[in-house]
C-alpha cells in the first residue's frame, strides 16, 4: 500500500492505493504554507478507512485493507508546490553567492545578470568571478586558482551568505573545476551548502548558472521542509519512506530534494501525466489536466513526458535543467467568467468555496458554469438556475476550443494523436473535442495527479559527452546504459525491473576524438518489500 500525494494551487489530491486499486481518495483546499494542506488531506484519508465512508473505494474487500491504517502503507509519495511558490513570491530563499569560474572570458555578463531585480534582493545575491574554465573542446581557458578561492571564501563569509552555487564555463564537457572548487570552498565554509552546475543544468553557461543559484537558495528552505513533512508524517502514525517527486516522472528520497528541491519544480503536472497514462491505458497521447487555477497541457511518450529542449523560464529566470514540456494557460474550474465570456485567467483558487455562486458566494466561475450546464453536482445547482443558457453554452464553447487549440500546439506530428483530460476541471470539456476526436476521460481522473505520485518509479540518467575511439561505439554505449541502471538501482530500484526508457546519441563534430554526447535514462520499480508495483507497466 502506498499513498500519493500532488499539491496544486487550488486542491490538494491524495490517494491511498493498494497495488493498483484505489483504497480511498480525498481532496484538500490547498493552504498557504502547503504542509497543512498535505496534513488535511491525510486525515481525510485516515477518516475515511476508520468510517468507510460512500465513495471512499473498495475498504475491505481485498488484501485484508478492513483493517488497515495509514501505519500500514509501504511508501508516500508528494508532488509539493512548496519549493516553486517560494521562488515566484520571492520568499524563504536563503542569501546566495554564485561563484564562476571562467576568468579572463566570460566578465561581460556576470552572475545575476539576467535575473529580475526582486529576486536579485531576495537572495542578496552576489556574484564572482574567478579565474577556471574550459573551453567547447575540453581546452583551459585559464589555470584554477585556490587562493583566489580562499579569499571569495572569505568574503562570502563576512557577508553572511548561506549558500553557494558554483558554476565554470563548459563543466558538463569537463567537471574538474566545479569538484576542486567544491573542496576548497567546503573546507573554507564548513556547513554552507554548495551546490555545481554540472550536476543541475546543461551546455549553456548563463541559463545553467541560474538554475544553480535557484537550486542553492533554496536548500536552506528545502532541509526545513523536508523535516516538516517527515514530522507530519510519524504525527500522524506514519513510519513508510517519504519520496518527492521530480520533474522527470520520477522519485527522489529526502537526502537527494534536500540537495536538489528545483527538481521538485514541474512535478504537478508531471505526476498528471503519468497518472493519466496509468489510468487510461494509452501511453502516447496529449494529455490535459484541468485543475482550479490552470490547464497544463503535454505530451506522453511511452508513459513519460516529453521534456522540453529549450531554455524554461521561471519566475523570470532563465534555466534549462530537466523540465517537462508543458504549455499552460490561465483556464481552471476557479476561473472568473467576464461579462464577454472570457474564461480566466484570474481565478478564485483555493477560495472556490466561498466565492462560486454555487457554494453561496458572488463571484461568476467556471465551476457555475458546469454545474448550470448539469455537467457537474457541486453545491446548490439552484444558485446558478438563473443563469442564460446561451451564455452558459457559449463559455463551455470557448472553453473547449482554447483547450483544443493549446493542444495543437503542443503537437509536432500530423499523426492522429489521443487526448485524455485528467483533473477536476475536465468536467468543462465536451466528450468530443473540436479538431482532436473523441476525449478520453477515465476512473479516478479528478485525482490523476496524486495517482501519478503514486506510481512514480526510480530513475537514474546519464547525460555527458564521450570519446568513441574507432570501433568501440557498442562498448561506450553499453557503458554508458549501465551505468544509467546502476544509479537508478542506487536510488533505490528494484534491480530487475529497471529498463532503459530514453536514448540519445548525438555526435558533437566540434569537439575532438569522435566526441559524443550520449543521453540515457532508466528506471525500475521502488525496492521496498511488500510494495506491490503492479499497474506501473502502464507507463
Amino acid at each position: 500500500m502506498r499513498i500519493g500525494i500532488d499539491v496544486g494551487g487550488t486542491n490538494t489530491d491524495a490517494v491511498l492505493m493498494d497495488g493498483e486499486r484505489v483504497v480511498a481518495a480525498v481532496k484538500r483546499s490547498t493552504t498557504r504554507d502547503v504542509t497543512g494542506g498535505i496534513v488535511a488531506a491525510l486525515e481525510g484519508l485516515r477518516d475515511q478507512l476508520l468510517h468507510d465512508r460512500p465513495g471512499a473505494g473498495s475498504v475491505g474487500t481485498a488484501g485484508g485493507t478492513d483493517t488497515a491504517t495509514l501505519g500500514d502503507v509501504n511508501a508516500v509519495m508528494i508532488g509539493t508546490t512548496h519549493f516553486i511558490n517560494a521562488l515566484v513570491e520571492a520568499d524563504r530563499l536563503a542569501p546566495t553567492a554564485a561563484v564562476r569560474l571562467g576568468l579572463p572570458a566570460t566578465s561581460a555578463l556576470p552572475p545575476f545578470v539576467d535575473w529580475p531585480d526582486a529576486l536579485v534582493e531576495a537572495v542578496s545575491g552576489r556574484g564572482y568571478l574567478c579565474h577556471g574554465g574550459h573551453e567547447f573542446d575540453g581546452r583551459l581557458i585559464s589555470e584554477l586558482d585556490p587562493d583566489e578561492l580562499r579569499r571569495t571564501a572569505d568574503d562570502i563569509r563576512a557577508r553572511g551568505i548561506r549558500s553557494v552555487a558554483v558554476s565554470s564555463v563548459f563543466s558538463p564537457v569537463n567537471i574538474e573545476f566545479e569538484e576542486r572548487a567544491a573542496e576548497i570552498l567546503a573546507a573554507e565554509l564548513p556547513g554552507v551548502p554548495i551546490s555545481l552546475s554540472h550536476e543541475i543544468g546543461r551546455i549553456g553557461l548563463l541559463e545553467r548558472e541560474n538554475a544553480t543559484i535557484v537550486n542553492a537558495a533554496l536548500r536552506e528552505l528545502a532541509t526545513g521542509i523536508v523535516d516538516g513533512l517527515a514530522g507530519a508524517m510519524a504525527g500522524l502514525g506514519i513510519t513508510a519512506p517519504l519520496y518527492l517527486s521530480q520533474n522527470d516522472g520520477t522519485l527522489m528520497d529526502l537526502e537527494f530534494a534536500r540537495r536538489y528541491p528545483v527538481a521538485t519544480f514541474a512535478s504537478g503536472p508531471t505526476n498528471s501525466m503519468r497518472g493519466a497514462a496509468a489510468l487510461s491505458g494509452i501511453g502516447t497521447c496529449a494529455v490535459v489536466d484541468i485543475g482550479g487555477t490552470t490547464s497544463d497541457i503535454g505530451i506522453l511518450s511511452g508513459g513519460f513526458p516529453r521534456e522540453a529542449t529549450t531554455e524554461v523560464t521561471v519566475a523570470g529566470i532563465r534555466t534549462n535543467f530537466r523540465m517537462p514540456d508543458v504549455l499552460s494557460i490561465g483556464l481552471g474550474g476557479g476561473s472568473r467568467i467576464h461579462p464577454d465570456h472570457r474564461v480566466g485567467p484570474d481565478s478564485v483558487g483555493y477560495r472556490l468555496p466561498e466565492q462560486a455562486l454555487v457554494f453561496g458566494g458572488s463571484t461568476l466561475t467556471a465551476t457555475d458554469i458546469a454545474v448550470a450546464a448539469g455537467r457537474a453536482e457541486i453545491g446548490d445547482p439552484s444558485l446558478v438556475a438563473h443563469l442564460d443558457r446561451s451564455m452558459v453554452q457559449a463559455v463551455l464553447k470557448r472553453i473547449a476550443d482554447e483547450v483544443a487549440e493549446a493542444v495543437e500546439r503542443m503537437r509536432t506530428s500530423p499523426e492522429p494523436l489521443p487526448v485524455v483530460a485528467v483533473g477536476g476541471g475536465s468536467i468543462l470539456l465536451p466528450d468530443e473535442l473540436p479538431g482532436c476526436g473523441t476525449l478520453h476521460r477515465p476512473g479516478n481522473h479528478s485525482v490523476a495527479n496524486a495517482i501519478g505520485a503514486a506510481i512514480a518509479q526510480i530513475g537514474g540518467e546519464v547525460d555527458r559527452i564521450y570519446t568513441v575511439a574507432p570501433g568501440r561505439r557498442e562498448t561506450v554505449l553499453d557503458e554508458a546504459r549501465q551505468e544509467a541502471v546502476d544509479r537508478a538501482i542506487a536510488g533505490g530500484a528494484q534491480p530487475g525491473s529497471v529498463r532503459i526508457v530514453e536514448f540519445d546519441e548525438i555526435p558533437v563534430p566540434y569537439l575532438p576524438g569522435d566526441a559524443t554526447r550520449i543521453r540515457v535514462k532508466a528506471v525500475g520499480d521502488l525496492a521496498i518489500k511488500g510494495l506491490s508495483t503492479k499497474g506501473q507497466g502502464h507507463a
